[in-house]
């Protein structure tokens, strides 16, 4: 199982946990090896890995999802979910269930989600308090046209570039600037470079546990079972893990001189509701899914 954060975040806890109980499940005979840090490679590429079936299992966001399965666009769409109960029921729900599996035509079957709370501007040279303060900067997105339509969309200039690499692309001026959640922007030290956090909260991403399908395949039902419960498992604990991390982050962000800001929400809302008007036309499918999400209650 690989994956691209470093080890002190809270979701790789979470994937040994995982590994510890399939063990414990399975009485030794089914083993998971965990290499954090991009060590088998960026997102995009273990999700290829696990489509050849060189890597059993990965956690990608579900942005990275994207190019693989369509309907998971729905998920980054900015400011979809009310609240967190609202995002809750969604991925508990029918919808949920039925994202994770839509990959499987593509190799990739979702096993459970993770919480990666909520994603907001952390910037170099000044807070992000309007959409009109993206005007200029080259903004850090994910592989992800959701994400590169929503910076356009408040007038920003997004910049795909590997997590494992955007420390230095920060440092070196290639970006001005990314988007992320606490615990993320503590762990990868991005702090020391970006010194001011704009908690605009502008889209809800959760991380995706994905196996592949040609290990899933090899696996007797019994083996299956335990596979899904030791994730399902591995997602509550790592819920709870999330939301003290993210409280510990935001302390320490503090410490380190971080300058945190809650900018209003409306003008950011506003920039992003042409995304919508133009899903409805150009993707109806998914704009169906939205409509569906928006009406649970």
């Amino acid at each position: 199982m690989g994956h691209a954060l470093v080890p002190s975040h809270p979701v790789h806890e979470a994937m040994l946990f995982l590994a510890q109980r399939l063990e414990e499940k399975s009485n030794g005979q089914i083993i998971v090896k965990v290499y954090p840090n991009q060590q088998l490679g960026t997102e995009r590429e273990l999700v290829e890995l696990l489509q050849i079936g060189s890597l059993g299992m990965t956690k990608v966001s579900s942005a990275a999802l994207e190019g693989f399965a369509p309907t998971m666009k729905v998920l980054g769409m900015p400011y979809l979910f009310r609240d967190d109960e609202h995002l809750n029921k969604v991925l508990k729900g029918e919808i949920g269930k039925q994202l994770l599996q839509d990959p499987e035509e593509f190799w990739l079957r979702g096993l459970c989600y993770y919480d990666a709370g909520k994603r907001s501007f952390y910037t170099k040279e000044k807070p992000v308090e309007s959409p009109e303060d993206l005007s200029g900067l080259k903004v850090r997105v994910m592989e992800s046209a959701v994400a590169s339509n929503m910076v356009k969309s408040m007038g920003g200039s997004p910049t795909p570039v590997a997590y494992g690499e955007l420390y230095t692309a920060l440092q070196q001026g290639i970006v001005d600037g990314a988007e992320n959640n606490p615990p993320s922007l503590y762990t990868s030290k991005h702090y020391e470079v970006c010194k001011y956090y704009s908690i605009d909260e502008h889209t809800a991403l959760p991380d995706v546990v994905i196996v592949s399908t040609k290990v899933w395949n090899s696996l007797s039902e019994q083996e299956q079972q335990w596979l899904q419960e030791a994730a399902d498992e591995s997602a509550e604990l790592q819920y709870k893990i999330w939301a003290e991390a993210t409280e510990e982050s935001l302390n320490e962000l503090k410490k380190a001189g971080v300058q945190i800001s809650y900018p209003d929400k409306g003008p950011f809302r506003e920039a992003v509701s042409s995304m919508y008007e133009d899903l409805k036309v150009q993707s109806p499918e998914i704009y169906q899914l939205v409509q569906a999400i928006r009406a649970i209650q």
